[in-house]
């Protein structure tokens, strides 16, 4: 981790993120009677609950409905979701607006083209390792895993550890 991207991840408030390709490995499964499915990393939920006891706030903006997001964001204590989002950077400011956050406050991880108008108005732009070129571009930090196998993690460390909020007690509560 540089300088600048400790610099950055020290400030950080709340920790936006896409879904597919983030929290997810990007699949889309759906059942013949249209049900989706999603399969998320357990190391990630896990890092949400920790991020959450160490007063990181996080949320999520994705371009996609899913009821299972919403059952994963109930388990893990994601604070904020905004689903079906055409214009994620519109739901940016309108979170931003209706938080009173500042721009240097947010961290959000993208994959893919719809995460680049994001990640260029928060303070702390992170790409999964499986990015799209352009994302990983418009990036600070790019994380060593790849989207849903665990960069989610990745991520909820680096910024406790920047902000010395990293207690290895954590590891040990359910």
């Amino acid at each position: 981790m540089t300088d600048m991207v400790s610099e950055r991840a020290r400030r950080i408030a709340i920790l936006l993120m896409d879904c597919d390709g983030v929290l997810t490995e990007g699949f889309i499964c759906l059942l013949p009677d249209g049900t989706e499915f999603k399969a998320f990393n357990s190391q990630d939920g896990h890092g949400l609950k920790l991020a959450k006891r160490a007063g990181l706030r996080t949320g999520v903006i994705t371009g996609r409905r899913s009821t299972a997001l919403e059952q994963r964001a109930r388990e893990t204590g994601i604070e904020f979701l905004c689903q079906a989002a055409g214009d994620k950077a519109r739901h940016l400011a309108e979170l931003m607006t209706a938080h009173r956050l500042s721009p240097e406050a947010i961290a959000f991880i993208g994959d893919d083209l719809p995460d680049v108008p994001v990640m260029e108005r928060v303070g702390l732009a992170v790409a999964v390792a499986n990015a799209v070129p352009e994302v990983k571009q418009a990036a600070h930090y790019i994380t060593s895993r790849p989207g849903g196998r665990g960069a989610v993690r990745e991520v909820i460390e680096l910024i406790l550890k920047a902000q010395e909020k990293w207690n290895p007690e954590f590891l040990f509560l359910a």
